[in-house]
């Protein structure tokens, strides 16, 4: 081929180029630690372009965790020109030598990128990375069911937003306890500052052999400039540890709980101290007994052996659980409280309180104890002491209250029985003692009324009267028609004008004549009732 050939090729080539639309393609930075994102910008100026790039090419090595869209315009030259970018979250995949494939987008295509990615050194952190994490344990072998602290430290020499996140520690034979919240501090490494965020948590593991601790995984918003005021995504995962875990040793005690500590020691509290007063039969003392264990939970403690003994008697409180996190991870508290009651004098002793584990630190078997302590109760005077139960005493004691209620009752029973035999003798219905003047005098009132012929008096006295009468006086007035008559005349003198010429004679004779009610005979027919003493 000619020269004027191959210029013609070129020449054909170069406007071939600049008449289809090219797709730019960017990254923020080629080089990175193993768990941090990336972003990658692409641009297009074709307006004729509606749709967005083709992403399927990136799925090998990494993993989109974002897209963003802007449109801008921009001048240049006089000339306005739109563009469209594409703002792309990516997390590789793995470490090594990465490339970004080119992405197409219609006609366009974009041209590759290499990456470095860097595998991070959680025991060795480094400086130059601006976000890192190391994973940390205090020791790589346990006893089972014991305490494993493990620390995770997150180094940051930029600013972070408050979105940050942690992935949750999960164990599937383990026991995890966040050892409080999460902490911040500063740390000079190769004269760079880093601010810290530490977390710790717990770990019990529940079944010896290996337990596996995956990593974990710390995602922020990093502000690495002014400029980027929205931020970078930023997401660093720290390196998988192992711990070890050693069974119950076999010199242990098969029927006692496991408690393997670091420590552990037991307490006892009194209100009031035996020790310094006088202890008498119904006094209450408070017993309080606090089981401490350095690298154990709360809930792991075993209940205290009760004080069961002849002669004092228990009420018991519900333990307290509680939990203290310090520098060491977690120290746990049972404490259990019994109000103490003496029942009988004399020297009570109350047992020794032992409790065994395993000292993890030293790795051998420990005994912690509460020595026993003696209670001399004197006799109260103002009670009597109960006689415990099984003494021969006690039943001849306790029985002489029965006795006596027994006999109370019988004599009570006989006394009602003769009086219910003496009231059958008796009238039904015995009239009670009137109170008051007596019939005699009664009589002498109505009397002088009636001589002074005054009706309002005179009904006064008769109504005095008649109330100690073993008849009413409608009654009497029923069976004796002269004094229905003198009746009828003094309710006409009460109620009309004619009241002051009423003669009170004819009311007296009849009063005097009035036959004993036994000596008449039973009236025939309607006997009549005697009109009402204020009629309407």
């Amino acid at each position: 081929m000619s020269r004027f050939g191959v210029l013609l090729l070129t020449l054909l080539w170069i406007v071939q180029v600049h008449a289809q639309p090219t797709l730019q393609a960017s990254v923020d930075r080629s080089r990175l630690q193993a768990g941090e994102t990336l972003e990658l910008i692409l641009e297009s100026q074709d307006v004729t372009q509606f749709g967005k790039p083709d992403l399927r090419a990136l799925d090998a090595d990494f993993e989109v965790r974002g897209t963003r869209q802007l449109n801008s315009l921009h001048t240049l030259d006089g000339e306005t020109r739109a563009s469209t970018r594409w703002i792309i979250t990516l997390l590789p995949r793995r470490s090594g030598s990465l490339s970004i494939p080119a992405l197409q987008l219609g006609q366009s295509h974009s041209l590759p990128i290499d990456l470095q990615v860097l595998q991070a050194d959680a025991s060795r952190p480094d400086s130059a990375a601006k976000v890192f994490i190391e994973a940390t344990l205090d020791s790589t072998e346990v006893y089972v069911q014991a305490q494993a602290v493990l620390t995770l430290r997150i180094y940051h020499s930029v600013s972070l937003y408050d979105d940050s996140s942690l992935t949750p520690l999960q164990l599937d034979n383990a026991k995890v306890e966040p050892l409080g919240e999460s902490r911040t501090y500063e740390k000079d490494i190769d004269g760079v500052r880093h601010g810290v965020i530490e977390t710790r948590y717990a770990v019990y593991p529940q079944h010896s052999g290996s337990l596996d601790i995956p990593s974990l995984t710390f995602t922020a918003t990093a502000a690495d400039s002014a400029e980027q005021r929205a931020g970078r995504q930023v997401q660093v995962s720290s390196l998988p540890l192992r711990l070890s875990v050693r069974p119950i040793p076999a010199n242990y005690p098969a029927d006692t709980p496991w408690l393997p500590a670091r420590s552990l020691t037991l307490e006892e509290r009194w209100n009031p101290d035996p020790s310094s007063q006088t202890v008498q039969i119904g006094d209450s003392m408070t017993r309080s007994v606090t089981l401490r264990a350095d690298g154990l939970s709360s809930t792991q403690l075993p209940p205290l052996p009760a004080t069961e003994i002849l002669g004092l008697r228990r009420y018991p409180d519900q333990p307290l659980l509680r939990n203290e996190i310090n520098e060491r991870g977690m120290t746990a508290n049972r404490e259990e409280r019994e109000a103490l009651v003496p029942t009988h004098s004399g020297e009570l002793t109350l047992p020794t309180v032992d409790v065994t584990w395993w000292n993890t630190r030293e790795d051998h078997l420990e005994h912690s104890s509460l020595p026993a302590r003696s209670l001399n109760v004197q006799d109260n005077p103002a009670l009597s002491a109960e006689t415990p139960v099984g003494d021969s005493s006690s039943a001849s004691t306790l029985l002489w209250p029965w006795q006596l209620a027994t006999l109370v009752l019988a004599l009570t029973t006989l006394l009602g029985f003769a009086l219910w035999w003496r009231a059958r003798s008796q009238p039904a219905v015995l009239r009670a003692a009137q109170a008051g003047p007596s019939p005699r005098t009664l009589l002498d009132d109505l009397k002088r009324a009636c001589q002074a012929n005054d009706p309002q008096a005179t009904r006064q006295a008769l109504d005095a009267w008649a109330r100690q009468q073993p008849e009413t006086l409608a009654e009497m007035a029923a069976r004796f028609v002269p004094l229905s008559d003198a009746l009828d005349g003094l309710n006409g003198a009460l109620y009309s004008e004619s009241g002051q010429y009423w003669h009170g004679d004819e009311l007296w004779r009849a009063i005097g004549a009035i036959p004993p009610a036994e000596q008449l005979l039973a009236p025939t027919g309607d006997s009549g009732s005697l009109p009402p003493l204020y009629p309407k």
